[in-house]
C-alpha cells in the first residue's frame, strides 16, 4: 500500500491501485474486488441535521441552478473489511457547460500567469485558457456534462464554485463515488434504462438525466461521461498531471464494461492532439468521454480540507 498526502482513509483501504494490465483503449483492468453494500444505519443512528435534504444551488451572478442530492451514511465492506462512508451532498448530475461556462467566462475570476508576466497569490483561483479547438467537439453544450476537461480543471472549478457560495464543494472519493453509484443495490437494474453506452449512445454524450436515475436519485452514475475522482496515492498527489482515475464508464464504451467498479487511469495519450509544449493543464484533445460531478460533506474530512491541485504549466 502506498502512502498518500492527503488521505481519506475510506480508499486508502478499498482501493491499493493493483492493475492487471490494459487494453487497447488505455481501460485499465483492476483486480477484482468483493463490494457488499452495508446498508445505512437506523435513522436513529445518524447524526445528521434536520437540514440534510435535497437542495437548489444558484451560482452566484447568474440564473444557472443545479441540485444536489443527500447521500446517506453507510459503508462499503472490502476484503472482509467494514468500510463506514459519512453522509454527503452529490449533484443530482454531472456538471454542465452551462454550469462550467459561468467559471470559464467569470470575469472576476483572477487569471493564472501568462509567460512574461508576474506570478499571481498561490491562493488564486484561476480559470481555464482558451483551448485549441472546439471545446464541445461539436456535440454541443448546455446541459450537455463538460467533457474533455483535466482533473486540474474540475478541482479549480469546485474550488471557484466553493468561494462563489461559501459552501465547500469538491470532487468525491473513490469510496463515495462508488458507494454513490450502488446506492444500496447489490442489483442496479437493468443498464439500459440508467446510461448511454456505446451500445445506445450514437456515438456521442447526451443532456444529462435523460435516463433513470439510481435509487437515490442520482442521474448518469453510469455511462454518459466518466467521472473525475479523488485517488491519488503518492506524495506528489496532485502536483503531476498523470495519472488519475476516472470512474462508471462512458458513451463510448461497451455496455458490458460499465459497471459501478469501472475504473480507468488517465495517460499522456489523452492529450496527443494539443500541439502546445507544455500541453495544456486544463483541457484534454483526445478524451472526449471524461467529465465530473461534484460532493458536499456533511461533515468534512480533516484529510480533505483545502485538498486543492497543485499541477502547473511546468509539472510532468
Amino acid at each position: 500500500m502506498l502512502v498518500r498526502r492527503h488521505k481519506p482513509a475510506l480508499d486508502a483501504i478499498i482501493w491499493p491501485h493493483i492493475w492487471s494490465g490494459e487494453d487497447e483503449l488505455g481501460l485499465a483492468a483492476a483486480i477484482v474486488l468483493t463490494l457488499l453494500i452495508v446498508p445505512p444505519p437506523a435513522a436513529a443512528e445518524q447524526a445528521e441535521a434536520p437540514a440534510f435534504a435535497p437542495y437548489v444551488e444558484t451560482i452566484p451572478g447568474s440564473s444557472v441552478r443545479f441540485e444536489m442530492v443527500p447521500v446517506p451514511a453507510g459503508g462499503l465492506m472490502a476484503g472482509g473489511v467494514e468500510v463506514p462512508v459519512r453522509a454527503f451532498w452529490m449533484g443530482k448530475t454531472e456538471v454542465t457547460w452551462d454550469e462550467y461556462d459561468r467559471y470559464r467566462l467569470d470575469k472576476a475570476t483572477p487569471v493564472g500567469p501568462r509567460e512574461g508576466e508576474k506570478p499571481v497569490a498561490a491562493d488564486a483561483v484561476t480559470r481555464p485558457t482558451p483551448p485549441y479547438a472546439d471545446e464541445s467537439f461539436g456535440y454541443g453544450k448546455g446541459k450537455r456534462p463538460v467533457l474533455s476537461i483535466t482533473m486540474h480543471a474540475a478541482m479549480e472549478y469546485a474550488r471557484w464554485l466553493s468561494e462563489k457560495t461559501g459552501k465547500g464543494y469538491r470532487l468525491p472519493t473513490e469510496a463515495e463515488w462508488e458507494y454513490a453509484c450502488r446506492a444500496g443495490q447489490a442489483d442496479p437494474g437493468p443498464l439500459a434504462e440508467q446510461a448511454w453506452t456505446a451500445d445506445n449512445s450514437d456515438e456521442q454524450p447526451h443532456p444529462v438525466a435523460k435516463k433513470k436515475a439510481n435509487a437515490w436519485g442520482l442521474f448518469d452514475m453510469l455511462g454518459n461521461v466518466g467521472e473525475w475522482v479523488l485517488a491519488r496515492d503518492r506524495a506528489d498527489a496532485y502536483t503531476t498531471r498523470f495519472p488519475d482515475a476516472v470512474r462508471g464508464g462512458s458513451f463510448d464504451e461497451e455496455a458490458k464494461t460499465v459497471t459501478c467498479s469501472t475504473r480507468r487511469l488517465s495517460d499522456k495519450w489523452w492529450s496527443r492532439r494539443d500541439p502546445q509544449r507544455p500541453q495544456s493543464i486544463w483541457w484534454h484533445t483526445n478524451a472526449t468521454f471524461v467529465g465530473f460531478r461534484l460532493v458536499r460533506a456533511v461533515e468534512e474530512d480533516e484529510s480533505l480540507k483545502g485538498l486543492r491541485s497543485r499541477v502547473t504549466r511546468e509539472s510532468p
